[in-house]
């Protein structure tokens, strides 16, 4: 049964199995000939000929019906061969022989089953070595890759039904072997997305009922290893900075001169993240592996089983994500289930946060919690504003409650999840008044609204939070003339970051906005269409200010109020532009960014859709500064 001995068959397939037989048996006792000769038959590695092909399968198929006289430490050569076999080195023969070996081994006795699965779960990849063509990308994309893939996936994934279906226990194992062998970040893309490709699958099957938790959250802490493995001073170099910047906070000053359209903006967009994507290995398999989740969460959408996925995926979120400071693109798989489907997974992702916020004894976790609400509500183009008005009302009255039941003067440190809440409150309504003014309703909600008590309190949160929010926040105040704030707030001196970086401590919460950007190539294409960017509210703001100003006197006529603000030119400088909160009303189809709404049940009550159109704003984090 040597290699060497492979030109002359000796025996039919009877006597084989005779041999063998007697051949494992006599191991037992000491007597290994024979047995070594059949342990080199199946360790043999070299390429085959057809005769050794023959002899190979021959033999697994010899020792498939002697699985009941294979011993564990007797013949641990034996299993350690037959172990260590990669399906894709061989042909279908011999896939398919290895396969019914391991099928009965693991239905044999439950010893076998982790050493069976621990087999498989190493075929979801092809093996190792530095002259493999198996690593080439190149090789994947041809019919020769594409076949051979199938070929070897859907044994394993076969194999794996067949033997769960006669070990009872073999989930449990499972879970603890997917894990194991689950790559690190230093391999190769495309090994590491074929092995992802698998676990989705495995996810989305039958054995989903009893593996798929564990499955979701090794992905998702695989995406977070790769994730924070990208330094920031990789995306934000000072011409990155810079040319996102242009893009999406412009100049504040609000000159011209400064304003990018849109069509550029989009171009430039995208030569940043071919710049910072090009090169950027770890970035392009973070991009690779979350493309794979969309695709996995599409699947679950269709086949009705999202709300369940997305359910693992919120547990795993506040375990890893969420307090994970470092996150950069990690949380957009949450960001594109929610877009999926918004009245389900876009309310429990809301509730929750605000949830985390109200209620959690860990002030960090609250930080990050009102943080990822502010960016998701502001950067959703599907969350219907309503959604958006209702929860930073509750936001809201949470800090006028905080600031009736606390007493003292500014301090960073020790309020620093009030003034959290509070650059939330502003961030949001810097991206979404324009829309809640739009809506009577949500107009009349906004004026109820305790947002002048809050801003006006002595813990002073506009010279605590974020001076670019609060500028830009100040300047729609005075515009929209809906929230009242003392002339002294609205004309005072922005300090400095001092206090900004007090209350956001280490990890710098003050310049948290988890939902900006994605500068991910793929990921992106799958966001955009639903990401609002700022460049385009913000200019939306502008033009609406430019066709009052051009049109001051029908605006004044609608609202009644036409002396409610300074009116004529000697009394409001040309830098100070305001326009009638009800303008937003009759002008709302003359907008250069028309929402478009149409009704739709979230939450169990009619409310409207509003989609807006987006841009690129990037994310800060301590690595910046």
């Amino acid at each position: 049964m040597g290699a060497t001995d492979m030109e002359e068959p000796i025996f039919t397939d009877s006597e084989l199995d005779y041999q063998v037989r007697n051949a494992l048996k006599a191991a037992v006792q000491g007597d290994c000939d024979s047995y070594n000769q059949l342990v080199g038959v199946i360790h043999h590695r070299e390429r085959l000929s057809s005769e050794e092909v023959a002899a190979l399968v021959t033999c697994l198929k010899a020792v498939t019906a002697s699985v009941s006289c294979v011993h564990i430490v007797h013949h641990r050569s034996l299993l350690a061969a037959i172990c260590g076999m990669s399906l894709w080195n061989y042909g279908t023969d011999v896939m398919d022989a290895l396969v019914e070996l391991l099928v009965s081994l693991a239905s044999s006795r439950g010893e076998y089953v982790e050493l069976c699965l621990e087999t498989l779960v190493a075929n979801f990849m092809p093996p190792s070595g530095p002259s493999s063509t198996y690593y080439s990308v190149d090789f994947w994309k041809q019919p020769r890759g594409i076949a051979k893939k199938t070929q070897v996936l859907e044994r394993v994934h076969s194999t794996l039904k067949d033997i769960s279906h006669l070990v009872p226990l073999l989930p449990k194992k499972l879970e603890e072997v997917l894990r194991v062998k689950m790559p690190n970040i230093y391999t190769k893309e495309p090994i590491m997305v074929m092995y992802v490709e698998s676990m989705l699958r495995l996810e989305n099957s039958p054995m989903g009922e009893l593996v798929g938790s564990s499955v979701l959250y090794s992905l998702v802490d695989r995406l977070i290893e790769l994730d924070v493995d990208i330094a920031w001073d990789e995306i934000l170099q000072d011409d990155f900075q810079k040319g996102i910047f242009d893009m999406e906070l412009e100049d504040l000053e609000g000159h011209a001169e400064d304003h990018i359209e849109e069509d550029s903006d989009k171009v430039s967009r995208d030569l940043i993240i071919q710049r910072f994507f090009s090169g950027n290995l770890v970035a392009q398999k973070l991009d690779s592996l979350m493309v794979l989740t969309f695709e996995h969460f599409n699947s679950c959408h269709e086949r009705g089983r999202l709300d369940k996925v997305f359910a693992t995926f919120l547990e795993s979120f506040k375990k890893t994500i969420m307090t994970a400071y470092k996150s950069k693109f990690t949380q957009f798989v949450m960001f594109y289930a929610c877009s999926l489907d918004p009245e389900i997974c876009g309310t429990r992702f809301t509730d929750e946060l605000l949830k985390i916020f109200m209620t959690n004894s860990n002030p960090e976790w609250r930080m990050s919690a009102v943080a990822y609400l502010a960016s998701y509500l502001a950067r959703a183009r599907f969350v219907p504003v309503t959604v958006a008005a209702f929860t930073i009302e509750s936001v809201v009255n949470w800090c006028f409650l905080y600031c009736q039941n606390h007493n003292g003067d500014i301090n960073p440190r020790v309020h620093k999840v009030f003034y959290a809440a509070c650059q939330a409150i502003m961030y949001v309504l810097c991206f979404r008044l324009r829309q809640m003014l739009a809506v009577p309703r949500l107009k009349s909600q906004l004026v109820l609204m305790r947002i002048e008590d809050i801003f006006g309190s002595p813990f002073k949160p506009l010279q605590v939070c974020l001076p670019s929010i609060v500028e830009e926040f100040l300047r729609l105040v005075k515009a929209s003339n809906v929230i009242s704030l003392p002339q002294s707030f609205l004309d005072h001196g922005l300090l400095e970051s001092e206090h900004s970086r007090a209350f956001g401590g280490s990890e710098r919460f003050d310049m948290f906005f988890p939902f900006d950007p994605c500068l991910l190539r793929k990921c992106d294409s799958y966001i955009r269409d639903n990401y609002v960017y700022w460049s385009t509210v913000r200019k939306a703001y502008e033009e609406d200010e430019d066709e009052v100003t051009s049109d001051e006197e029908d605006a004044d006529t609608i609202s009644g109020r036409g002396n409610r603000r300074m009116s004529d030119g000697s009394e409001m400088s040309d830098d100070e532009e305001n326009f009638d909160d009800d303008a937003f009303d009759c002008s709302l189809d003359k907008m250069s960014i028309t929402p478009r709404d149409s009704s739709a049940k979230f939450g169990g009550r009619m409310q409207r859709f509003v989609q807006m159109p987006s841009k690129i704003r990037p994310s800060t984090s301590p690595e910046s500064l």
